[in-house]
């Protein structure tokens, strides 16, 4: 097998979560143009539904909407049954899904402390667990996990305390599992994105300022990164190409965290 033939993912199952849109629909894109078949799974089914079709029609590999709330213990469960009914398999989990929310911590209310918890790690605890049992009957399988340089620095001058929380946690969670789960053939990595521009945050970059002025002030690389940026990142540990790797962080942060 060639170096090249190694990143392939021909025929493979992939469940993104959060894949409707943004960093999740960006990186499913390099999945599925490297062979594999996509669940978009996304509480906006509709737009889940549009990726899933334009996936389909860019790669010609088959992609299908999931409509989960990734909190529900019981979405998430039919979630698993419907891919496996579809597919028979699973081979890849992206677990993606995420908010962030800046508030000083002394205004936070501790309704929203628990809701950035819950999306942002306790989805994650509930969707690798009911895939990780499939993947364990399979003894084999790949999970990734969207964590954050926030999840290593403390990011300035914004306040985010629970979504900075909420990243060391996923971070820690993926090591956890990484050692728990190598007997089963399951590899559990992390990638740790630096300030992106998307659908959601150009706006802070078009306009510019004090607090992107200090962002872009602490990344060597002078620039925000881009969505497609994390395709090769994502690629790489979902495939044979990292068969040795587990329990790792890979940053794509434009150099943020080496200062």
């Amino acid at each position: 097998m060639s170096v090249l033939d190694k990143f392939k993912l021909d025929n493979q199952v992939a469940i993104i979560t959060g894949g409707a849109s943004g960093l999740g629909k960006a990186m499913g894109k390099g999945l599925a143009e490297a062979g594999a078949h996509l669940v978009i799974a996304d509480i906006n089914y509709d737009l889940a539904k549009a990726t899933a079709t334009e996936f389909e029609t860019e790669t010609g590999n088959k992609a299908i909407a999931c409509k989960v709330d990734v909190t529900d213990v019981d979405d998430v469960a039919h979630m698993v049954t419907d891919v496996m009914n579809h597919f028979g398999r699973i081979d890849i989990l992206f677990n993606n899904a995420g908010i962030n929310e800046h508030v000083k911590f002394e205004d936070m209310a501790y309704e929203r402390w628990i809701k950035n918890m819950d999306v942002n790690i306790n989805s994650m605890f509930l969707v690798s667990q009911a895939v990780g049992k499939v993947m364990i009957e399979q003894k084999k399988g790949t999970i990734i996990n969207t964590s954050s340089m926030s999840g290593i620095i403390v990011n300035t001058p914004q306040p985010q305390a629970a979504y900075n929380t909420s990243k060391g946690a996923v971070i820690m969670f993926t090591k956890s599992l990484a050692s728990e789960w190598a007997q089963h053939g399951i590899r559990v990595n992390t990638i740790a994105p630096g300030y992106m521009k998307t659908e959601l945050t150009k706006s802070y970059f078009a306009k510019g300022g004090d607090m992107i002025d200090t962002w872009m002030r602490f990344t060597p690389l002078g620039r925000p990164g881009v969505p497609e940026e994390l395709q090769g990142a994502a690629l790489y540990l979902a495939s044979d190409a990292s068969s040795f790797v587990t329990g790792s962080v890979i940053t794509v942060d434009g150099g943020y965290t080496a200062l």
